[in-house]
């Protein structure tokens, strides 16, 4: 527990910090030309970089919350934690937070690293996604060629679970340490889904 409040990752530091990185995420959204504020902002996640304190961490993020699924998705764990109380910033309402452990990857910072939002659609891969997206934001599709001249990176991924049976293809957006996810499926129902 001290060593996650010396890092600056205990939940009360990082529920502190929260206004200030969703801040950053509404800064990105607006250089992209993205209107989020209609739209159901999923969960929170952070990163780590240490075995040892991603333990910790799920540990204390359990008293804020229950632990909703715990898959291996890409070779690692990922934790998914409901909040008891819903966690509310600004115009949002996040209902849970994703804990992924660490991986092969290294993160230059520790902390909060993304928001993911749901744009709501039958999406059933990225291509779809892609269209659902330009549609859902018009000025997208001039702004793709330019987002690399930005500093702005793009990935179009399909993370999937094992026992997941609801396609949720996912648009990040990261520039600078912040990152914006868009789906088409809570992950509170892709979690259900892989009830069934």
């Amino acid at each position: 527990m001290q060593k996650l409040r010396e890092a600056g990752l205990h939940p009360e530091q990082m529920l502190v910090d929260l206004p200030a990185f969703m801040a950053r995420i509404m800064a990105l959204a607006s250089e992209l030309g993205f209107s989020l504020e209609q739209y159901q902002a999923d969960h929170i996640a952070l990163r780590v970089n240490d075995r040892e304190m991603a333990e910790a961490l799920h540990q204390s993020w359990l008293v804020y919350g229950e632990e909703w699924s715990n898959n291996i998705i890409n070779g690692r764990p990922i934790i998914v934690i409901g909040f008891h109380q819903p966690i509310q910033v600004g115009s949002w309402v996040i209902e849970c937070l994703e804990l992924p452990y660490p991986g092969d990857k290294a993160y230059p910072q520790e902390g909060w690293e993304h928001v993911e939002f749901v744009i709501p659609a039958k999406a059933g891969n990225t291509d779809q996604l892609k269209v659902v997206l330009e549609q859902a934001f018009p000025q997208l599709e001039q702004q793709w060629a330019l987002m690399a001249d930005k500093g702005i990176s793009v990935k179009a991924s399909s993370p999937s679970g094992e026992k997941e049976r609801l396609p949720n293809p996912t648009y990040a957006f990261k520039k600078n340490g912040v990152c914006i996810k868009l789906h088409p499926c809570s992950l509170k129902d892709v979690i259900e889904s892989e009830e069934v």
